[in-house]
């Protein structure tokens, strides 16, 4: 049984399916269970276990009877932040980069988060916060 995992309601399906299609499996190890670019939903496991979940933000506002409002509003801070343990955060940058994440902060040593701990944020490409970190 999946007891948590984080669901990503996006706007860009096709795009956002692409973007983590190339870089989970290098990046954490996780392996394509369910989904195509054209569908509404896809997942990926690592050991068995879901990590992501990409569902289209308009199929969901349809279950949800949020139709009416709107897909996107004006700037805010994130709200939430999908975080990957990775071996290496600048060669995880790296491969993020290459299928079109956007930086937003480069890879920074944080001892003060925790000992050892080095960060990369990004965007993929649906705006969703992004964090790498590797101890």
């Amino acid at each position: 049984m999946d007891a948590l995992h984080p669901r990503l309601l996006v706007t860009r399906f096709a795009d956002c399916f692409t973007f983590y299609a190339a870089v989970l499996p290098d990046l954490i190890g996780a392996e394509l269970i369910k989904g195509t670019a054209a569908g509404q939903y896809a997942n990926w496991d690592v050991d068995e276990q879901a990590v992501l979940i990409l569902f289209d933000r308009a199929a969901m506002a349809e279950v949800a009877g949020t139709t009416a409002l709107p897909a996107q509003s004006a700037p805010t801070q994130d709200t939430v932040m999908f975080v990957c343990r990775v071996t290496d955060a600048d060669a995880g940058l790296d491969l993020c980069v290459r299928h079109g994440a956007i930086v937003v902060a480069p890879p920074t040593d944080r001892a003060q988060w925790g000992p050892g701990l080095r960060t990369a944020h990004l965007r993929d490409p649906d705006g969703t916060l992004i964090e790498l970190q590797s101890y």
